[in-house]
């Protein structure tokens, strides 16, 4: 993507890769310092990435985990900070371990510095995953 992307464009590209699986082109996305944060990350999880390498290492098998089919209902609210968004949407497909259907409700806070993610934070409920009964606890995905 190019260093004038903006913010929105740049997110809904991003959303574009992870229905594709593209993990290793998402990662491509970030600054080699960002920092991917997750505040209601459950004990033993992990809180808080910092650099590309460890983001790649975290959402390295997610499609192994889970298979997005969607993000209904994306809405992307423009903040005082013209390189900063908030982004609200619905991550649905199905968990690959047991087929059962996944559907997530997210709110991130993102911030972009020439075409690149540096921050991202990825309010999601936690709760709602480990009612699925799968075992994420390798810490590698959601």
């Amino acid at each position: 993507m190019p260093e004038n992307t903006s913010p929105t464009n740049l997110y809904r590209h991003s959303l574009r890769l992870l229905l594709n699986k593209d993990i290793p082109a998402w990662v491509g996305l970030w600054t080699e310092g960002g920092i991917m944060e997750f505040p209601f990350a459950p004990q033993g999880w992990p809180r808080r990435l910092e650099g590309r390498e460890a983001i790649a290492a975290y959402m390295s098998d997610y499609p192994d985990h889970i298979d997005l089919h969607d993000f209904p209902d994306l809405k992307i609210h423009q903040t005082t900070d013209p390189s900063t968004i908030v982004a609200e949407m619905r991550g649905v497909g199905r968990l690959v371990e047991t087929a059962n259907p996944f559907d997530m409700t997210y709110i991130a806070v993102v911030t972009v510095r020439e075409g690149r993610f540096t921050s991202y934070r990825d309010y999601w409920n936690p709760l709602a995953v480990q009612e699925t009964g799968t075992d994420f606890t390798k810490g590698s995905t959601r």
